[in-house]
């Protein structure tokens, strides 16, 4: 499995980590590194995501890595990170 970015996901991605890097650029690293760790967890247990509770029956996934929803969907050899949301967001049906 590769795991991949819709533009829109990585736009979303890319904000929030330079957000936090406004405040503590530490921090931001570190947000990157655990992304990059549970994300690369995907590749091999690509199922391993919750169903999103919102909307159990869309075929979409997600996995947190605190406070950010990383939402996604397995298509062929891929999984497709489609939205990255703050936990404190309601989310509204994902898109990609």
């Amino acid at each position: 499995m590769k795991i991949r970015f819709t533009p829109s996901a990585r736009a979303q991605f890319l904000s929030a980590l330079d957000y936090i890097r406004r405040d503590d650029p530490a921090a931001a690293r570190r947000m990157r590194q655990k992304a990059e760790e549970v994300l690369r967890r995907l590749e091999t247990f690509p199922e391993s995501g919750r169903t999103l509770p919102e909307f159990p029956d869309l075929p979409y996934r997600e996995v947190i890595v605190t406070p950010y929803r990383f939402f996604y969907r397995v298509e062929g050899e891929s999984v497709w990170i489609v939205a990255v949301w703050h936990g404190a967001r309601l989310p509204k049906e994902p898109t990609g």
